[in-house]
């Protein structure tokens, strides 16, 4: 699969959120200007020292995709070692097929790339913890997840995932 062609045809941050005129395009910058960041995080946000591509694929209306997509803007605002250029799902899915959770493409998919386009990993929909929790069944654990979830309480995490998969480098 040729990453480098397929990331070079993607879309800036920009680019994805003006595809919206209405209350999407609000929410993902509503979420992008809540996100805050402890200094331990801004640390190793900080200390990736090499370039990093990410390829994203995310639609303008998913939910999750408006909670996920605005951490790796904050993630390249405070490092331009890490960039990302963001596809569409739709037509895309043979790309996606080994990315599949359940027999499903998610989104957003976040494929990490190292410098050479060589895949790192990839980070597919929602924060481990997140998963973590709705899988072990609690519905009342799950609903109060879920609502911090939406909130933006979980960025940290999916932050945190991505700086995992690019630490397989060192």
């Amino acid at each position: 699969m040729d990453f480098q062609k397929l990331y070079e045809s993607g879309c800036s941050f920009l680019e994805f959120i003006n595809k919206d005129e209405d209350i999407n395009r609000e929410k993902i910058i509503e979420v992008y200007e809540a996100i805050e960041i402890d200094e331990n995080l801004l640390h190793k946000i900080k200390e990736v020292n090499r370039p990093i591509y990410i390829l994203v694929f995310a639609e303008i209306w998913c939910p999750d995709c408006i909670i996920n997509v605005p951490a790796l803007q904050k993630i390249n605002e405070i490092n331009s070692n890490v960039h990302f250029s963001i596809l569409p799902r739709e037509g895309n899915e043979k790309v996606l097929a080994p990315y599949r959770v359940g027999g499903k493409v998610k989104i957003p998919t976040f494929i990490v790339l190292d410098r050479d386009y060589k895949e790192l990993g990839a980070f597919i929909e929602i924060p481990t913890t997140v998963r973590e929790i709705a899988n072990r069944g609690n519905e009342v654990e799950i609903i109060v997840a879920k609502r911090k979830y939406r909130k933006g309480e979980f960025i940290s995490n999916t932050i945190e995932e991505i700086l995992s998969i690019i630490e397989k480098l060192k």
